[in-house]
């Protein structure tokens, strides 16, 4: 099916004009089979032999099995051409043959023509059509004149049924294309519609997988159409099964199942915090969200009813973001703070000096050493605060240095211990080999002693309680890891642990970890948290693990670029 006007060869290799191709060659064949049979059957009865009509009849059977059987995968290009004269060629010029042939004029073939003009009017173009139309018409033509000079019938009316055949032809063929070429319009709206609506259902899909906040649909009997798996994470175990599944299946979910219920009632939507609480494990607060479809059926179908779309957020995730952007927000204005504050301190430290030189009771050097000590408190967290400042302005500041991982890290590790030997136990596996990475000396020490040193804080009494190590695989790939063997950490925690003033400690000031990965991204490397088990001598043992893949390089050292992708 095809509009007037002309359309690439490349349009025809859809499947509904493949269709109607091959039932317009199977229909040839077919009626070659029906003419040679009523060709025989005639000869049967009036037992007259018609060589050249059989052999016709023969000819245009095999004509269109052979179509049939090698065209069928390769429809011709709409447009006119000499490509169409196995198909529409041939059955004007054999229906011309057996009409000229027949010697007693008791059968017409003329109505097969029809045959041929469909064809074009659907398959081709409206200039092959009306071209195809006008080819019959005067073969119609000649045929009238040639039965009126050797048949001595009325020219007159012979010319004039030609003429009224004629223009039927061009009629049907105008309004065949005219029809075919709306189905072919209205065929394209529906794929391109169809198309559409795949892509929005595969979007949806993606998104409703992927979205952080969980999604529910359900009806106005508490019937879960739909949910995404951050919606199953919050509901329980008892919602991991496939959908649909009832809410009033566990009483943990009355709060929803009522939310649902006033929002279908009241016809608004609906929200309100409330605790999900499943037998054995501590309450969930959810925040919830919930709002009506508007129904798109027509009335009274089954799919009239609206539907309840609920969203449900984590109380303790929307609490933790919360308060990371207000320590993010204090942590500005801290830095400022620790700015002016550095002056200040530095007389206090200086003033308390010159005053413990002058002081012999024992009672007073306890209180300058309270001084002191206190102060020094104050400088460090001012000069962590700073930290942040400082990492940014060295970024694209200075170029990267080549350094052999191993014997930095071997430096590094025994300077870290010679601080508290005795408290600061732990194993060293070096296995990067004479592997060099891109990476500051200065820079990595302040990450490794971070991350010991956070290590150190959580790690249990056993001498083996603490491990770093290096390793290159074969790919060329980098990475050293500080594992302990500390308590895992909560997954509200774990979200949070390379954010600025984030702590779960009220002493520290949460810029450590985000120092360490300001670093590692300043050099084009990554660092990542994760729980993993390490075979000891004691057995397998869980631990937390904090690792860095370098970007390893075996030359001079460029220029890293500025805020490589990051894992964390």
């Amino acid at each position: 099916m095809r509009q007037a006007t002309p359309l690439p060869a490349t349009t025809l290799a859809r499947p509904p004009f493949q269709r109607l191709w091959l039932a317009f060659l199977t229909a040839r064949v077919m009626v070659a089979q029906a003419l040679l049979l009523l060709q025989l059957l005639g000869m049967a009865l009036n037992q007259a032999m018609e060589p050249l009509l059989l052999a016709t009849g023969f000819g245009y059977l095999i004509a269109a099995t052979l179509l049939r059987v090698f065209g069928a995968r390769h429809p011709p290009d709409p447009r006119p051409g000499i490509h169409w004269l196995p198909s529409i060629g041939v059955d004007i010029a054999l229906i011309g043959a057996l009409q000229l042939l027949q010697q007693s004029g008791s059968m017409n073939f003329t109505p097969l023509f029809a045959l041929p003009i469909l064809m074009a009017g659907v398959l081709g173009t409206l200039t092959l059509a009306l071209g195809t139309t006008a080819g019959v018409t005067l073969l119609l033509l000649v045929w009238a004149w040639w039965l009126g000079e050797h048949g001595g019938a009325d020219a007159t009316q012979r010319y004039l049924q030609t003429a009224v055949t004629g223009t039927g032809y061009f009629l049907l063929a105008y309004l065949v294309h005219l029809l075919s070429a709306r189905l072919t319009s209205e065929q394209q709206v529906a794929r391109r519609s169809q198309m559409d609506a795949r892509t929005q259902t595969a979007v949806s899909a993606l998104v409703m997988q992927h979205v952080a906040d969980g999604v529910l649909v359900l009806d106005r009997q508490g019937l879960v159409r739909l949910a995404n798996p951050a919606a199953v994470l919050l509901l329980g175990p008892a919602a991991r099964a496939a959908t649909p599944f009832a809410l009033a299946h566990d009483p943990a979910w009355r709060p929803l199942m009522d939310l649902a219920r006033r929002a279908f009632e009241q016809d608004q939507p609906q929200h309100a915090d409330v605790n999900i609480l499943h037998v054995g494990h501590s309450p969930m607060g959810l925040r919830i969200r919930g709002w009506l479809t508007r129904a798109q059926a027509a009335p009274g179908s089954a799919d009239e009813e609206p539907l309840c779309v609920m969203f449900l957020h984590d109380l303790r995730e929307m609490e933790a973001r919360l308060r990371t952007e207000k320590l993010a927000a204090m942590g500005r204005m801290s830095a400022a703070v620790a700015h002016e504050i550095r002056n200040p301190l530095a007389a206090i430290v200086q003033a308390n000096e010159l005053l413990d030189e002058d002081l012999g009771d024992p009672g007073h050097k306890r209180l300058t050493h309270m001084v002191r000590q206190n102060a020094e408190r104050l400088v460090r967290i001012s000069e962590d605060v700073l930290d942040i400042a400082r990492v940014q302005h060295q970024i694209g500041q200075s170029p990267s240095s080549v350094l052999a991982l191993d014997a930095a890290v071997q430096q590094v590790w025994n300077d870290w211990r010679a601080h508290d030997p005795k408290r600061r136990q732990g194993r060293l596996e070096l296995g990067a080999d004479a592997a060099q990475v891109e990476f500051d000396a200065e820079h990595l020490r302040r990450v490794l002693v971070n991350l010991l040193d956070n290590a150190l804080r959580y790690m249990g009494q056993a001498s083996d309680s603490l491990c770093l190590s290096t390793r290159a695989t074969a790919g060329g790939q980098v990475s050293l890891q500080v594992w302990s063997d500390g308590a895992p950490l909560d997954k509200s925690i774990e979200r949070h642990l390379f954010e600025p003033f984030f702590s779960s400690e009220s002493r520290s000031s949460g810029l450590g970890l985000y120092i360490c990965r300001q670093l590692c991204q300043r050099h084009g490397a990554t660092i990542a948290y994760q729980r993993s088990t390490r075979a000891l001598a004691r057995g397998e043992v869980a631990g937390n693990t904090f690792g860095v893949t370098f970007r390893g390089n075996t030359s001079a050292a460029e220029a890293a670029s500025l805020f490589d992708t990051i894992v964390v």
